[in-house]
């Protein structure tokens, strides 16, 4: 290889500017997401703090708050300690000013537009992932943009290696991309609104191998590339090990992505997902811990700073936290430990350990060191920044041991029976919401005295920025670097033996996983032949692991590309053959009879107004939620469901057993476990019918007019998912149908003195919830009289009555 070199250098100039510019909009959109958390905390113990306004009830703000806190707080973080950080540990200047600037500018244009549709009611009714179609496409292309940003500047990095910070930044950057892509997969009925293109537990699935691995590669890799940056540079020692923090990578990108069916345990998930999801969170605990001590460790020799340097205060307690929330959630994994703590606050009470432990205190600890050096001056107080340390640590304990004991109670009471487990030791679900109250009045307090310590964060930082002046860091580099010549000499540095074994092994072993008969075999053969090869080229070569993994290091793309297939690997055996099996094949004897148009358009207001924050319509294979919701749901029940709701926490009891048969004299009105009246009077004002409930009135419902003019849309777009309503149905027809049972219900709810218009959003609500769980019971059908077709399904209209 011919090279080029000069000993003259030249001078660089960092673009500082725009880690300002997200530092301050990170501060700015923290003291929005902690806020909205503060209020809708509160709304669950005083439920006149929904105002009876439909833009400030729980439903709808509870995403603002999620999204806010991860997109909006963390995500800003991230990309101020990025673009810090990368220059540096590639000495040269961002590539792209214009891409930075419209990276920044898009961003904070998406966090807007969500921060305004979320609150009227647009939503897709997926946890973190609410954002309507328009808006997610934005989103893929800002990530692009920044993408390619940070790509371009790896490509003309003035640094032979990759340091292990951007090792993480390339892990976020590239498994983001996939699972928000696969996730938000939707198909359009307007401009505000579409289906996911999965239904049931397909969708299920696909969205907490999203919604986890959000966790793990939006709030976890970057802040760990970050620790492995600011960390050392706060205590001015290196990284403990290099060796562990190779380990820690690998096993964390490889493992991490398995773990996402530990949200959906006791389900009707399928049973190997189930125990894959549990197997893979608990291997989860050696690459977490190794990254943990690898963070603690590098501040051997600087722990005196403890006392004085705030910064070191917040890093110590942030990769503290990181430990402890990565020892937490493998145990919550684990099934047994999952069936008394899901659906209740002791997962809430865990997620905040995470973000406002690692991720808050981290975000802290960096900006108070960057922001004396953004400024070229000194921290305005130290004082200060150290009560915000400690008013932001009281915050937390308070918090996370509130919602520990709520959890925990909660859990103890639901799950709790009497009579050798025949009966349940507290039949009404508001028994236990009552218990917890205290709890969550704790919660509120601990998330109020957090949100105090992050103004008095934002002071000291204004005040810092306003004592000095803006200034951008500088590097002195050679002016030509070492170049490569010649395509043949630059294409044979990526031949060389760990990137070629790598390739060979990686691809034998996915040929092995998804090959069938020969291919199979043929997998197994030459994933063995060529880890053998490696290990003996290994050994009689002389060389090195570290030599090997250095020369992955110089290359990029490689390095990049095998990150993909680690990260990938995962998912790809889960989701694969889970949304590409026949999903008439596996109802378990229940067929779900598709929504009507009115329960249709019930359905996406119930979906709009964010009631799976607190409702599931999943009852687990558990004694207890049989007896208290009736007959575990079957994989079938909702196989029509786009998007599913089987939701992730109860605070009020599961739906999946409201609805019922069809009311003997009417054509379409269904009856379930509560007449019509009843949730007339539960929407507008919970507390007459559930005394002490903590449930938003509704009183927009009857004044506002259900949406009618895309029905048709949305009928096509369900019948182009699988969903089999009759395709000769003209607009006519469905309207006629809609009216119809929506002229049902009024005349039933007249009956009870209860009197209102047809064309309105509560009868639609009304009519939808009347019809959960209906099911055909395919298991009392002779299979020889099933209909022979490839869409084995009868017509809504001729569907017969619905089992429950």
């Amino acid at each position: 290889m011919s090279t080029v070199k000069s000993t003259n250098t030249t001078t660089i100039e960092y673009d500082d500017k725009s880690v300002r510019w997200f530092l301050v909009a990170s501060v700015i959109w923290a003291l929005v997401g902690l806020g909205a958390g503060v209020l809708i905390a509160s709304q669950l113990n005083f439920w006149r703090m929904n105002f009876n306004m439909e833009w400030l009830t729980f439903g709808r703000l509870r995403p603002l708050h999620t999204n806010a806190a991860i997109f909006a707080f963390v995500g800003n973080m991230m990309f101020a300690g990025i673009y810090y950080s990368t220059q540096r540990l590639c000495r040269c200047r961002t590539a792209s000013d214009l891409l930075s600037k419209i990276h920044f500018w898009g961003w904070q244009g998406i966090i807007v537009l969500a921060a305004i549709t979320l609150p009227l009611g647009y939503s897709r009714g997926k946890e973190y992932a609410e954002l309507i179609w328009p808006i997610n496409i934005l989103v893929a292309v800002i990530w692009l943009v920044f993408a390619a940003n940070f790509f371009w500047t790896l490509a003309k990095r003035n640094e032979k290696s990759l340091y292990v910070a951007l090792w993480f930044y390339i892990a976020t950057i590239v498994t983001v991309t996939m699972l928000y892509v696969v996730n938000h997969l939707s198909l359009p009925t307007s401009f505000t609104h579409s289906y996911p293109i999965f239904g049931g537990v397909q969708d299920a699935l696909v969205q907490w191998w999203y919604g986890h691995n959000a966790v793990a590669f939006f709030l976890t890799t970057p802040i760990l590339g970050i620790m492995y940056y600011f960390v050392p540079k706060a205590a001015n020692r290196p990284v403990y090990s290099y060796r562990l923090s190779v380990i820690h990578f690998w096993s964390l990108v490889f493992i991490y992505i398995w773990a996402g069916p530990h949200h959906l345990l006791n389900t009707a998930l399928p049973g190997w997902l189930q125990t894959l999801g549990m197997l893979f969170s608990l291997m989860l605990w050696a690459p977490s811990w190794g990254g943990m001590l690898n963070g603690l460790l590098t501040l051997r020799g600087a722990w005196d700073k403890l006392r004085t340097d705030p910064v070191i205060k917040f890093f110590a307690a942030g990769v503290t936290f990181y430990g402890m929330a990565t020892f937490e959630g493998p145990l919550l994994s684990i099934k047994s430990v999952n069936a008394l703590s899901h659906y209740t606050d002791w997962t809430i009470g865990h997620v905040h350990g995470g973000t406002l432990g690692w991720n808050g205190f981290m975000a802290a600890g960096m900006f108070y060191w960057l922001a004396p050096r953004l400024w070229n001056t000194k921290l305005y107080s130290q004082n200060l920044a150290n009560m915000h340390f400690w008013l932001g640590m009281v915050g937390i304990l308070l918090y996370v041991a509130a919602m520990w004991v709520s959890g925990i109670t909660q859990g103890l009471m639901l799950n709790g029976t009497v009579d050798q487990g025949t009966l349940l030791a507290y039949p009404n679900f508001l028994d236990t919401l009552q218990a917890i109250r205290p709890m969550m009045l704790f919660r509120v307090i601990g998330g109020g005295l957090y949100l105090i310590g992050f103004f008095m964060m934002a002071y000291n930082l204004w005040k810092t920025a306003k004592g000095g002046q803006p200034v951008n860091g500088t590097v002195e580099v050679e002016s030509a670097m070492k170049e490569m010549t010649g395509s043949a000499t630059k294409f044979r540095g990526y031949l060389n033996p760990p990137v070629v074994y790598s390739v060979l092994i990686l691809g034998s072993a996915a040929v092995m996983i998804f090959g069938q008969g020969v291919a199979f075999l043929a997998g197994i053969f030459f994933t063995g032949v060529f880890t053998l090869a490696a290990i003996s080229h290994f050994e009689f070569s002389g060389a090195k692991w570290s030599e090997w993994y250095d020369q992955l290091l110089e290359h990029g793309l490689t390095f990049t590309v095998l990150t993909v297939i680690a990260a990938a690997i995962g998912g790809m055996v889960q989701i694969i053959p889970t949304v590409t099996m026949q999903r008439a094949e596996n109802i378990e004897g229940h067929l779900q009879i598709p929504y009507t148009s009115l329960e249709l358009t019930g359905r996406d207001i119930y979906v709009s107004e964010g009631c799976y924050n607190c409702h599931s319509q999943m009852i687990r294979t558990m004694t207890p939620d049989i007896l208290r919701y009736g007959d575990y749901s079957r994989l079938g029940e909702s196989i029509y469901d786009h998007p599913f709701q089987w939701g992730s926490k109860r605070t009020g009891p599961d739906l999946a057993r409201e609805g019922g048969d069809i009311q003997s004299g009417a054509e379409l009105m269904r009856i379930g476990k509560r007449s019509n009246d009843w949730h007339y009077l539960h929407l507008m004002d919970p507390r007459q019918v559930s005394d002490g409930s903590n449930m938003p009135n509704y009183p927009w419902l009857i004044a506002k007019d259900a949406k009618t003019g895309t029905l048709m849309s949305k009928i096509n777009a369900m019948r182009m998912l699988g969903v089999p309503y009759d395709i000769g149905l003209s607009e006519e027809e469905v309207m006629a149908e809609y009216n119809l049972q929506a002229n049902e219900i009024v005349a039933d709810l007249a009956e009870s003195g209860v009197f209102v218009e047809p064309n309105k959003q509560i009868v639609a609500l009304i009519a939808y919830l009347q019809k959960l769980g209906a099911f055909e019971d395919n298991t009392k059908v002779p299979k020889q009289d099933k209909p022979d077709t490839s869409l084995p399904f009868e017509s809504v209209a001729t569907a017969t009555p619905a089992n429950h």
